[in-house]
């Protein structure tokens, strides 16, 4: 007899579905909501799930090419080393520091350290791209619950603050964007998002962002504001994003080593700032971090949710 609600918007589709449920106890229809996401793909096999995922990019442009999401995030990571002079072991290096923290997460699904060599020497995907600088299909789910302030204060336990959501949209086919190195709907998502908090990019300690890709973690980074387009690589380089450096970027691992299980992923980012700022995180938590931020897009970013909390 309780009200559901379905939600699709492919890999985003946790997120967009947090979003939702913010929206609804914001408003005041309801003083508490579960907000669920589950995926179960690793028994169909590679080949199977990699064809039918391919099928959320832009049928029209990119589908009936035969494009998958390894040669799309290719092209845009071999954009990017035209564009801004990265190297093949810029990439290994985001694949390394989030296997690095994976190690350290006792929930992930690729629990083990690489090195660079290791990427470096994997197979090639579709390239610049090898295996290791792409994420896994994962088996998993996530919840959490979501309620007023008023809620959680009557019923006790842990909670964080959402300070900040925000969603954008981009052109599905990459061909329909202006550039090749960037992705609309973060920066769309990322604005509103910081605008609510009434806070900037310097003010986020960590953040779980969309790494289905290493190139994508890098993009990432830029249009949230960490870096400055084109300077996300040397951050890389500098060690600025590993676990208590100048901001933690996929303390959990991300998708990359923590597991990308498409429904849950959004959901489990979540879960991950619970964690941080509650204090059970473990060997990987983010020292005196206050206020952390949650990024997952759908496809090659045609939908994108952001959002900010902290620590209460």
């Amino acid at each position: 007899d309780k009200p559901s609600l379905t939600i699709e918007s492919a890999c985003g589709s946790g997120s967009v579905s947090f979003r939702e449920a913010y929206a609804n106890v914001a408003a005041g229809f309801y003083d508490c909501l579960v907000v669920t996401g589950v995926e179960k793909v690793t028994h169909t096999g590679t080949e199977w799930t990699t064809t039918y995922f391919a099928y959320c990019s832009d049928f029209f442009y990119e589908g009936q090419a035969g494009a998958s999401f390894p040669g799309l995030f290719a092209s845009m990571a071999r954009a990017y080393l035209t564009e801004f002079g990265a190297t093949e072991e810029d990439f290994a290096r985001v694949a390394v520091k989030n296997h690095d923290n994976g190690f350290l997460n006792p929930k992930a699904h690729m629990q083990k350290k690489i090195t660079i060599d290791d990427v470096m020497k994997s197979p090639v995907v579709a390239s610049p791209l090898k295996l290791y600088d792409c994420c896994p299909f994962s088996d998993g789910a996530s919840s959490v619950i979501l309620c007023s302030e008023k809620f959680a204060k009557e019923h006790g336990g842990d909670y964080i603050e959402v300070i900040g959501s925000g969603r954008g949209g981009s052109p599905a086919a990459l061909q329909g964007r202006e550039q090749m190195t960037t992705i609309p709907s973060t920066k769309i998502a990322a604005a509103d998002a910081y605008k609510m908090a009434g806070i900037t990019a310097k003010d986020i300690d960590f953040a779980e962002v969309h790494d289905c890709f290493t190139i994508a973690e890098i993009v990432d980074t830029e249009d949230l504001g960490f870096f400055e387009k084109g300077k996300g690589v040397q951050a890389v380089r500098e060690g600025r994003t590993n676990l208590n450096s100048d901001i933690s970027i996929n303390p959990s691992g991300g998708l990359k080593s923590k597991g990308h299980p498409i429904g849950a992923t959004g959901v489990g980012q979540v879960v991950e700032v619970f964690d941080q700022l509650t204090g059970r995180a473990g060997a990987r938590t983010v020292k005196d971090a206050k206020i952390g931020l949650t990024h997952n897009f759908g496809a090659t970013g045609a939908s994108c949710a952001v959002h900010i909390f902290q620590s209460v």
